[in-house]
């Protein structure tokens, strides 16, 4: 019989739908305690969130989403659905930009207005990573 002091992982979805909330976060430029502010609770409740540790009720997402300005389904893209099995469009992108490094690389990059610099770039960085062509 399992122990029911033992610690409980978070659930997938919840660290999914909290990398989302952390993803558009640092999209707006905003840091936790704006957030927080926004929505009335404490900066280390975002934190909890946005690691997946506590669960965000329905009526905490609304809001979420109100201050992020993105429709509640913004936090489930990239989810695995059960229901068809059916992936929604890639979490690669989402992942990426949930960094501090993906997110400065991409506002860097687009910011450059030279097609054929942003071309010779991504190249560069294919090469790095030894990706072919």
């Amino acid at each position: 019989m399992p122990n029911s002091l033992s610690v409980k992982s978070p659930s997938p979805v919840d660290v999914h739908v909290g990398g989302r909330i952390r993803l558009q976060r640092m999209m707006n430029k905003m840091s936790q305690s704006a957030l927080a502010d926004a929505v009335g609770i404490t900066f280390q409740q975002i934190q909890k969130y946005e690691k997946g540790t506590n669960r965000v009720s329905a009526s905490r997402l609304l809001q979420f989403a109100d201050s992020l300005h993105v429709p509640i389904s913004f936090f489930f893209e990239g989810q695995e659905n059960s229901a068809s099995d059916d992936k929604l469009p890639s979490d690669e992108l989402s992942q990426f930009l949930g960094t501090s490094e993906g997110l400065a690389l991409n506002r860097a990059f687009t910011n450059i207005k030279d097609e054929q610099l942003r071309r010779k770039i991504v190249g560069l960085v294919k090469a790095a990573s030894g990706q072919d062509s």
